[in-house]
């Protein structure tokens, strides 16, 4: 293989991709296991290189993950899917470092999220109910500092820390959206979605049924890629200024939102100040035009009852209170 190609390692679990350089040594690893499939990085990738791959469903359940592919001919490590994927499936390092090149380079922003823990204002018999209820096993307790910790590297600002804890954790995630589930329009017996939900705002509750807990969702839009009924899209072109040039891209909007049994809007994303036209085109190829709405207060969101009885052990909770 010629010096500068990327070299490309598949397994059932990940995708390394390597580029060897006289300067540097580039490394892009996908872990599979954390990738739900959801297309935000495939949907920004310039280059195409991303591709998705459908799951595999029987009776309505998902028996194989959806998630995607990358062509090594196409792929240059730009770091544009990693800083865009919702689920911290994916690592970049440049001589052993973590670097995410286009951020380095400020052709893409930092996002602004954040998950804080307030020790005084915590419940502490909830510890362990906090703990399990994390989805993706970032928090634990540390005993020599008395508190609970947070690997933010990982976490996905999903919220149920949150309510687990009756507001103790503060999570500031980084999309503001909405999320609507018409289950009047699902096919008969079919619980992908939640399958495939890397958060409860997709779950099947006690009696077997398919339930909404809105607050949860992190916008990834993964319960939309394996659904049955997928979106129609057409193509549109549009026109903005970066930088005193004018760009004109080619972008797809969907067309069959009302006949969707789940629909994820994406308003716009917190971020740090960037003057670039690769992200002004990436915000336009996965965010629709509402930027002048809210999220869901949090004050009240506390207060749900539904969001409580989503959580493992919630009705157990509920009841001793």
């Amino acid at each position: 293989m010629k010096r500068g190609a990327v070299r490309k390692e598949k397994t059932a679990h990940r995708i390394v991709l390597e580029r060897k350089m006289v300067t540097h040594h580039d490394v892009m690893t996908w872990n599979l296991d954390y990738c739900v499939g959801c297309q935000l990085g495939a949907n920004v990738c310039p280059l195409d290189a991303i591709t998705h791959v459908d799951g595999k469903l029987e009776n309505g359940r998902m028996v194989v993950r959806q998630g995607v592919d990358i062509d090594p001919e196409k792929c240059v490590l730009c770091g544009m899917c990693a800083v865009m994927c919702p689920a911290n499936a994916i690592e970049i390092s440049v001589n052993g470092k973590p670097t995410n090149p286009v951020q380095e380079y400020e052709t893409f922003p930092t996002l602004i999220e954040s998950n804080e823990f307030n020790a005084e204002a915590f419940d502490w018999s909830r510890r362990d109910f906090v703990i399990d209820n994390c989805p993706t096993n970032v928090i634990s307790y540390d005993e020599a500092a008395e508190t609970l910790v947070v690997e933010d590297e990982h976490c996905i600002r999903c919220r149920q820390c949150e309510v687990a804890s009756d507001g103790a954790f503060q999570v500031e995630q980084p999309w503001e959206g909405t999320v609507t589930l018409r289950r009047e329009l699902c096919v008969a017996g079919c619980l992908a979605c939640a399958d495939i939900c890397p958060t409860r705002a997709l779950h099947i509750n006690a009696a077997g049924e398919l339930v909404l807990a809105d607050y949860y969702c992190i916008k990834c839009g993964a319960c939309m890629q394996i659904c049955p009924i997928q979106a129609e899209t057409e193509e549109y072109e549009v026109t903005f200024e970066s930088q005193g040039h004018t760009h004109t891209r080619v972008h797809e909007r969907i067309t069959n939102a009302a006949v969707l049994p789940i629909w994820v809007e994406r308003w716009r994303v917190k971020h740090t100040p960037v003057e670039s036209s690769s992200w002004l085109d990436a915000l336009m190829r996965i965010a629709s035009d509402k930027a002048g709405q809210v999220e869901i207060d949090r004050k009240r969101a506390l207060k749900r009852r539904d969001l409580l009885k989503a959580l493992k052990g919630g009705h157990v909770l509920m009841d001793n209170e």
